[in-house]
């Protein structure tokens, strides 16, 4: 049931960005800002059709997915396990999108919002759900932190999402905390994310390389 829920939700956040595009249409400008500098100007635009209806096509990428993956992961017995999470991480995904997508719309109307700094608490909030996601996931080929050394070992998989789900929710936290600092946001973004990149890949492997000797050694 729960899952069915998920669908709808995510269904009906596909169906309502394309009723928008489709209605805002004929008014839109031919050329959309999509991209935004650091001053929060805009630096980038695209033709109207796919201002008004990429959003809503990779939303249908993600309702997909959605449906999909459960189906196809040789580990899926795996994912049923963390099952209500992933349901709500797709939710989530969606509607970070969604959210992004009004905003680009509302910018374009001429309600010229800072972007960068109105996306942060959105973004913080997914990347600490994704650190809450994190500590409850089993070994699978789609969600997680998929290293040659998590995805080969349970218990490598397990100890380096436990440090995931610790560094992503400290990153949530340094995002937001760029919301006061506006010129550096992007960096309280990136920095964060790319320390934390870096330490999971790296514990993985030698997490697993202590797995691997520790086993050589019971022989």
């Amino acid at each position: 049931m729960a899952k069915n829920k998920s669908g709808i939700i995510v269904l009906g956040m596909v169906l309502l960005s394309f009723l928008v595009g489709i209605y805002l249409y004929p008014i839109m400008p031919q050329q959309m800002a999509s991209h935004w500098n650091l001053k929060g100007e805009a630096d980038g635009y695209i033709q109207k059709f796919w201002g008004l209806f990429l959003t809503p096509l990779i939303l249908v990428g993600i309702f997909l997915l959605y449906l999909f993956i459960p189906k196809i992961d040789p580990l899926k017995k795996n994912l049923e396990k963390f099952k209500i999470y992933f349901d709500g991480f797709i939710i989530l995904i969606a509607a970070f999108l969604f959210y992004l997508y009004f905003l680009t719309i509302f910018w374009n109307l001429g309600l010229k919002l800072n972007i960068a700094k109105s996306l942060a608490p959105a973004l913080s909030f997914l990347f600490y759900y994704s650190g809450i996601m994190l500590k409850k996931t089993k070994r699978n080929w789609f969600v997680g932190i998929r290293t040659p050394w998590t995805l080969s070992n349970d218990k490598v998989w397990d100890k380096t999402h436990r440090i995931g789900s610790k560094l992503f929710k400290a990153t949530a936290l340094i995002i937001l905390l760029g919301i006061f600092f506006e010129k550096y946001l992007l960096f309280f973004v990136l920095i964060p994310l790319l320390i934390t990149v870096v330490i999971v890949v790296v514990y993985s492997y030698f997490e697993y390389k202590k797995e691997e000797k520790g086993n050589q050694n019971n022989f």
